[in-house]
């Protein structure tokens, strides 16, 4: 919105993710005014999770995967707050935060992805999601191997499509940065961690077998049929009471969600998402909004993953300048 117009309502945004950046885009496009946005996002880039494999492989930098949230802000008009939500206060409308105070809202939208659920996978791993989290520890679990010469044991956690698609670029890149250091890349040990006895379950069974034949090519060590429990320093400890020891260990696994959520009051599915209905609004909390990984669309249920959230921005946008405007979204 413009510094002189009168603001009628305020309109928050938590998280920067795909969703989001649709918003700010459309809203930039075509202000409301009288409606004041405010951003609250942990990160200020957004990386945009289709390209997250080639830039672990290094085919893209930094800056080709990711979305700068501070000009789009400033296109959409909107207050760019870098700081972490941390609860809602649904009574007073406002949005509790880490490091600031209170911000008060009207409308409120959640968009922040998902964490790991296994025991210390967060803390002594490195996983997937959140993504923004994620490309800094990559990069700090790439530098650490190039510090410290001789053998490291690598495991990947799920064998999904997208464990899968990791492994294969972390592989194909910590090889290149050994050769261009002239070291061998011997020192490296793959695993891949499945729960299931095949990887890649949901896809036909010829795709599973195709890349069962690249990973033996390329000596990946496959564990089938083994489920994570929890992981401690070094190791691995999967259901059973089998422990893998490693040096690093990468999760892309099911996904679950901060439990802020869930003790803010809004309603939650069994894994601590935001229960709402096809319009995208709770169904606890009319008003709020949650879309992505960190929303459970009641009566249509999807994987998690970046592309329903770039799906539902549009329809997000549409439904909040409804709201705004007084009608009842669609």
């Amino acid at each position: 919105m413009k510094s002189q117009d009168t603001i009628v309502k305020d309109l928050v945004l938590i998280g920067g993710g795909h969703s989001h950046v649709a918003v700010l885009k459309m809203f930039g496009m075509k202000p409301m005014p009288g409606v004041r946005i405010t951003v609250i996002a942990r990160d200020v880039h957004t990386p945009y999770s289709g390209m997250l494999p080639g830039y672990v492989a290094g085919h893209y930098d930094f800056d080709d995967v990711h979305i700068d949230l501070r000009p789009l802000s400033q296109f959409a008009g909107a207050r760019l707050y870098h700081d972490e939500a941390i609860r809602i206060d649904h009574v007073n409308k406002k949005v509790i935060c880490k490091n600031r105070p209170p911000v008060s809202y009207d409308l409120l939208s959640v968009n922040i992805g998902s964490t790991p659920r296994v025991t210390g996978a967060a803390e002594l791993g490195t996983p997937v999601k959140p993504i923004n989290r994620f490309v800094r520890r990559w990069e700090r679990l790439s530098d650490r191997i190039m510090e410290n010469p001789g053998p490291h044991k690598i495991a990947i956690v799920g064998a999904g499509a997208a464990g899968v698609e990791i492994l294969l670029a972390i592989q194909f890149r910590l090889k290149n940065m050994l050769k261009d250091r002239g070291r061998d890349s011997e020192e490296l040990e793959f695993h891949l961690v499945s729960k299931t006895e095949t990887i890649m379950p949901q896809f036909p069974a010829s795709v599973g077998q195709r890349f069962e034949r690249v990973l033996k090519e390329r000596g990946v060590i496959v564990h089938r049929g083994r489920e994570a429990e929890q992981t401690s320093a070094g190791t691995l400890e999967l259901v059973g009471g089998e422990t893998l020891k490693l040096d690093e260990i990468l999760w892309v696994t099911a996904a679950g969600a901060a439990p802020w959520l869930k003790e803010s009051g809004l309603a939650v599915d069994e894994h601590g998402f935001v229960s709402v209905k096809d319009t995208l609004e709770s169904t606890s909390h009319p008003g709020i909004f949650a879309v992505g990984d960190i929303a459970d669309v009641v009566n249509h249920p999807r994987p998690k993953a970046g592309v329903f959230a770039v799906r539902q921005g549009k329809p997000l946008a549409k439904n909040l300048r409804r709201v705004l405007l007084g009608k009842s979204p669609v």
